[in-house]
């Protein structure tokens, strides 16, 4: 059964939803979310796209930094996002992204993302910033 709270998340930013993210867990401290490698989000060999799994991160960072944000805040952005690509997801595989933060501040957060697969492996840590708008 699915969390409406959950699903509203995804729900507001559409490209989220294209890339078939369900969040699973929103907290100040936390957020994850999950997607499974569709055929049009990889390489031609059959991997996830790098783009791909930033796209995972970004989201799942920006929800974070959405839950952190200041009183009178009007919104976030990211200002600055690195990735590293560890290894390869082929299609059919499970991700799971979990954004924990490294610095809130009242401008600016700092969040880093694991994206793992079901075993736990690492694919590609994100740190990126977000600006508080």
């Amino acid at each position: 059964m699915s969390d409406p709270r959950l699903d509203a998340l995804a729900a507001s930013m559409p490209f989220a939803v294209k890339a078939g993210l369900k969040f699973t867990q929103a907290a100040p401290n936390r957020v994850r979310a999950e997607v499974t490698v569709a055929p049009d989000c990889c390489t031609a060999g059959g991997i996830a796209h790098g783009g791909f799994l930033m796209t995972l991160a970004d989201c799942a960072g920006a929800v974070a930094a959405f839950l952190n944000l200041p009183e009178g805040a009007k919104g976030t952005t990211t200002t600055e996002s690195k990735t590293n690509l560890i290894a390869g997801a082929p299609i059919g595989t499970v991700l799971t992204a979990t954004a924990e933060p490294v610095s809130i501040g009242r401008r600016l957060q700092v969040w880093q993302t694991r994206i793992e697969n079901a075993d736990g492996k690492l694919i590609a840590l994100t740190t990126q910033t977000q600006l508080n708008l």
